[in-house]
């Protein structure tokens, strides 16, 4: 992977990854017309990035995380179905991630769905945050987005909506819930998949002399191109963030739903006429 490739990438994880258009269907987009290959470094690579994603959370809200046991209480209780889930089917959806017929199909599906959520969800909210058991429904909602396409974002907003809360506090919440959804995700990849470690037998007995092996296999190109990568992502996704709450609150999801919807149907004609879009 080049270090072009990876600010591209860092550029569709940073714009995607709070907007409800899916950030993994996109970056497996690009990453096919690009031509990467989907070697151990760049899967994992499209996973590490969220790391940035994640700082530029930190960054805008740190005065709100400043907040009562209660607030982590519920965070923790949301985030609880995405490690029950995603341990449990983590080899489908590793099979999923590969896929670009699955992300075309969710895609217009999720577009479709956007395009009637306004209307949906026209009432007046009745909540400003989530109680606990809106917290946990979120989180179940949070993991359809499991499947490639979804948008962990679309998925939790409207599992918020649904529960009576406004779009701006959904949106909110669903930022907060991805720092440990998205961190638990990029760690346990990295660990995993690229540094072929076991969690119980090296990581938490600290084997240290395996994890010094494994780390031993990165190079300083890959080195330089995580921080690159990350970098470019925590910047770009501070100010998709930033317009995503503006947007959102003025005109509501029908603009991403039709994005959404053109996107998947273009991806279903290339896969119809042979147009080879494997990763």
């Amino acid at each position: 992977m080049s270090f072009w490739h990876a600010i591209i990438l860092a550029i569709v994880e940073g714009l995607t990854e709070f907007l409800p258009v899916s950030s993994t269907g996109h970056m497996i987009i690009v990453s096919s017309l690009m031509g990467i290959n989907a070697t151990e470094f760049t899967k994992m690579f499209t996973v590490n990035i969220q790391f940035g994603a994640i700082l530029s959370v930190l960054v805008l809200y740190r005065k709100r995380f400043f907040q009562s046991l209660d607030f982590y209480k519920k965070l923790l209780i949301a985030f609880i179905p995405a490690i029950v889930i995603g341990f449990l089917l983590n080899d489908v959806i590793d099979a999923l991630l590969e896929s670009v017929l699955t992300v075309a199909i969710s895609l217009v599906l999720g577009g479709i769905v956007l395009l009637f959520v306004d209307k949906w969800f026209n009432n007046d909210p009745t909540h400003s945050t989530p109680s606990a058991k809106q917290a946990f429904v979120i989180g179940l909602a949070q993991c359809i987005a499991m499947i490639p396409g979804v948008s962990r974002s679309a998925a939790s907003i409207i599992g918020g909506l649904a529960q009576g809360i406004s779009r701006k506090a959904a949106a909110e919440f669903s930022f907060f819930l991805a720092i440990p959804t998205m961190l638990a995700a990029a760690s346990y990849k990295f660990i995993t998949d690229f540094l072929h470690l076991d969690m119980k037998d090296d990581i938490l007995k600290m084997n240290t002399a395996k994890i010094q092996a494994s780390l031993n296999q990165l190079s300083a190109h890959d080195v330089q191109t995580l921080l690159l990568g990350n970098l470019v992502a925590f910047v770009v996704a501070m100010l998709a963030i930033k317009f995503f709450i503006n947007f959102l609150t003025k005109y509501g999801f029908k603009f991403f739903g039709i994005y959404r919807i053109i996107v998947g149907v273009l991806l279903l004609v290339f896969l119809l006429f042979g147009v080879d879009l494997s990763v």
